[in-house]
């Protein structure tokens, strides 16, 4: 039974409610922030915080008249707060609002993301630390190459989804930012302390610079790490596809009692799973297009970002965190075949390694233009012949023979003489 985690919903953070609740945050924090200043009167403040409210519904109802979400909304907070109300919002530009609000939704998300994330390296660490010495055919090309495990390749996925973790961290900062400073940027009708205190009180930091809007190229990178992110999780769902193939059958998707893979075939078991998250990964790296699109607005601001972002912040977010899930759940119970593993390595006699026999002969006198011709030749006799034997036609060798006894050769068909260095790697990742 595939297991399901209890997190936060990333989706809830995206709704209309949440993002009002957001936009009431960021003027309630400058409320305090101006009475703290003597802007505003301190006694005002108890009723604003008691009586803001808003309903979803009636904003909607007031924008369809008004043509305007901000305006809309105060209009419907003011309907509760009544005479004091006036001084909600004073000195404050639209954007004032929207990007600080919007800063708290992405760090929001981020932190979703990023304990989906350390689910995920949890997952991977231990499938890493379960087959650390299950042997397997590393390939390039896809071509069979040398020896390998199975574990050192999680270990491969392991290490990138750390330094993903840790952009994510990173990125936190980075996306953590928020600008009262008015219609313009220049503070003109707002004190620059009244926004270094309500951004202290939401755990943002003010924009250095801000112009009506706090710059996109934050919110571009923001899109384009999500979809470095999808990329990496596309390479292991491309791998995952690869090693499931019939004909290579080293791992497979877990398969669940009752599912069908095919309409038309019944035995067919599809990586339908991996082939989703491929489609996703497609799905982000347009979306960072649109991000970078957004950063060139006109003079301090126009709103051709506004109808983008409404469409790819929350896309991105909820997709990326799908796919996180979807990755984890796929790791956790992904079906992993040693002795098919086994099987493929030792495809046409072991030629795979043909690169030890080359070292051997090379050490024990010949030039390496001689061995590798030798190699060479009983690698390509070996090589799709349904009974070629690379192992075989190099014990038959005499001048291979003649240079190596039967113990020599012998270990060079040791794949754990090539594997020997491992550990180092499993150490730096503490698998």
């Amino acid at each position: 039974m595939i297991e399901r985690y209890t997190l936060p919903a990333m989706g809830d953070l995206w709704t209309d409610g949440y993002k009002y609740k957001t936009w009431l945050q960021v003027e309630i924090a400058v409320c305090k922030a101006q009475a703290e200043l003597g802007a505003i009167p301190t006694e005002a403040l108890p009723e604003i915080e008691a009586k803001a409210a808003f309903e979803p519904e009636r904003i909607a109802a007031i924008e369809a008249e008004v043509r305007h979400d901000v305006i809309a909304f105060l209009t419907n907070v003011n309907e509760h707060v009544g005479d004091v109300g006036r001084y909600i919002h004073l000195g404050l530009t639209s954007s004032d609002v929207l990007d600080t609000a919007l800063a708290l939704q992405l760090v929001a998300s981020n932190d979703v993301l990023l304990e989906q994330t350390e689910r995920l390296i949890q997952a991977i660490r231990y499938r890493a630390q379960q087959h650390r010495n299950t042997i397997c055919v590393g390939r390039s090309h896809g071509i069979h190459a040398e020896p390998m495990t199975f574990g050192f390749k999680l270990a491969g996925w392991l290490a990138e989804m750390l330094r993903h973790r840790d952009r994510l961290v990173r990125l936190r900062r980075e996306i953590a930012v928020g600008k009262i400073s008015g219609a313009v940027g220049t503070y003109a009708n707002i004190d620059p302390r009244v926004e270094a205190i309500a951004c202290q009180q939401l755990g943002l930091q003010p924009d250095t610079a801000s112009t009506q809007v706090v710059s996109r190229d934050r919110h571009a990178e923001f899109v384009q790490q999500l979809a470095l992110l999808g990329a990496s999780i596309e390479r292991f769902a491309v791998e995952i596809r690869n090693l499931q193939r019939t004909d290579v059958l080293e791992v497979e998707e877990f398969f669940a009692k009752g599912q069908k893979g095919s309409s038309a075939m019944p035995h067919k078991r599809n990586p339908i799973r991996s082939e989703r998250l491929t489609g996703g990964a497609r799905i982000l790296r347009g979306h960072a297009i649109a991000a970078l699109e957004n950063v060139a607005l006109w003079h301090e601001r126009d709103i051709s970002h506004s109808s983008v972002e409404r469409v790819i912040l929350p896309d991105a977010c909820i997709l990326t965190h799908f796919m996180l899930v979807e990755l984890t759940e796929l790791v956790q119970h992904l079906q992993v075949y040693p002795d098919n593993m086994l099987r493929n390595m030792n495809l046409y006699g072991g030629a795979i390694f043909s690169q030890r026999v080359l070292l051997a002969l090379v050490e024990a006198g010949l030039s390496r233009e001689d061995a590798y011709a030798i190699v060479q030749s009983s690698a390509h006799a070996a090589w799709n012949q349904t009974d070629g034997n690379f192992r075989t036609l190099i014990e038959a060798d005499p001048r291979v023979a003649e240079r190596l006894s039967p113990e020599a050769i012998a270990v060079c068909f040791d794949p754990t003489q090539q594997l020997k260095h491992l550990e180092t790697v499993y150490q730096r990742l503490s698998i």
